[in-house]
């Protein structure tokens, strides 16, 4: 097993398992990310207040979170790249920008965890070139400092309206989760395959590395709970949550239901899955 570090220690509850909430959808420029988290000070304080395990913030929002006194907030997972790819117009090049100094920012903002994405989009070899390097660069900048690194790999498609949408076949998810675990991973954030039972094949190819999963677009409240249950039967390890909680329409609600799924005691029969 994976040896302890203080900062995962802060990410994952005594059970091993994690509730992460995704406030970082300002980040990438598109209009409809914006709902529910136009007043982020506000987003962040209702969520705190309901005590998921982390919340995943870039920079500029960091601090609204770390301002709050007290040792019993939740965790920092600090968003350090930026993409051009969730617009409904194709900027003509795709990318994904690290910001410099990455992991000093980190630190001194006190986060638990980093995260890159490692995205991966036919026809776009250079965007997936860049974040093979933005990951490598930030595993070697982790590693002086015992910095957790959470690589996020997504695999995309061109779907409706020019937009890239989840592809959610196991057989283009599985290999990039391995990859991700090869260039050094800590926790990996994956997408969901389209059916939930296909996903434990990517537990197994992710070894003793922990995975959360990811939650994409939203969708009804229900359907996300029964969703996310098949997920964690799987052994996902936690979730990673944007959309589906603060577009709730009670998100503090949604993140009690969400961490009654993710610290679910497992039966024993289901444990050794």
């Amino acid at each position: 097993s994976m040896p302890a570090n203080a900062r995962l220690n802060r990410l994952f509850a005594a059970d091993g398992k994690c509730l992460n909430v995704a406030v970082d959808h300002g980040f990438f420029n598109e209009p409809s990310f914006l709902d529910g988290i136009r007043d982020v000070r506000r987003a962040i304080a209702t969520l705190v207040a309901a005590a998921p395990d982390a919340i995943q913030l870039p920079p500029g929002s960091a601090r609204h979170l770390q301002s709050i006194a007290g040792p019993s907030k939740p965790a920092l997972v600090l968003r350090t790249d930026v993409a051009n790819l969730y617009g409904a117009v194709h900027p003509g090049r795709l990318g994904s920008e690290i910001i410099p100094n990455a992991v000093d920012s980190a630190l001194r903002l006190d986060a638990a965890c980093v995260v890159v994405n490692l995205f991966l989009i036919d026809g776009e070899p250079d965007l997936h070139l860049q974040c093979l390097r933005n990951v490598a660069q930030l595993r070697a900048e982790c590693d002086r400092y015992a910095m957790p690194l959470m690589v996020e790999p997504l695999v995309m498609q061109a779907g409706d309206r020019g937009r890239y949408g989840v592809d959610g076949r196991p057989e283009r998810i599985v290999p990039l989760i391995r990859q991700a675990v090869e260039l050094g991973a800590d926790v990996i954030k994956a997408d969901p395959t389209d059916d939930p039972a296909d996903f434990k094949a990517a537990i197994e190819v992710a070894g003793d590395v922990p995975v959360l999963v990811r939650g994409g677009g939203k969708v009804s409240e229900a359907e996300i709970v029964t969703r996310s249950a098949r997920l964690m039967a799987t052994g996902a390890r936690g979730l990673v949550y944007g959309r589906n909680i603060i577009q709730a329409a009670d998100p503090a609600r949604m993140v009690q239901q969400l961490m009654a799924v993710v610290h679910a005691p497992t039966a024993p029969n289901e444990a050794n899955a």
